[in-house]
């Protein structure tokens, strides 16, 4: 189980990572990618399943990682946050992002360095953790 989450952890980590030189290298299709959140009832609970994962993710790895207190609250905020969003109409997640989504795409470079940071944070803690160093 502690093997599938940190594959799990690690991929985040690094789309993270990967989404910030999109973000640099092709804004265009950054956008794209960050405006189909919340555009419908479909995109709104495959991203609360991902979520979901990624979330019981972190409560599983988070023993073996670096801070895991830490991490085992981001875990479970990330899971219970996901959960409240599937009880609640997609409709107010797509009118959230309607709110939020043109403040975010004209400072899509600025917003970029948020995911990076956090996807560099997954990937040290993974493997500074004390389950892996």
């Amino acid at each position: 189980m502690s093997v599938v989450a940190a594959v799990v952890i690690v991929a985040f980590g690094v789309f993270l990572i990967a989404l910030t030189g999109v973000a640099f290298a092709k804004p265009a299709l950054a956008e794209r990618f960050v405006t189909a959140f919340a555009s419908s009832a479909r995109t709104h609970y495959a991203e609360q399943i991902l979520r979901l994962l990624i979330g019981a993710a972190l409560v599983v790895l988070a023993p073996t990682m670096w801070q895991p207190k830490v991490f085992w609250l981001l875990g479970w905020a990330v899971v219970m946050s996901s959960v409240a969003l599937m009880c609640v109409p997609w409709q107010w997640h797509h009118r959230f992002a309607e709110r939020v989504l043109p403040t975010v795409v004209r400072h899509l470079q600025l917003c970029a360095a948020g995911p990076f940071v956090f996807g560099a944070l997954l990937l040290y803690a993974v493997f500074a953790g004390s389950g892996t160093a």
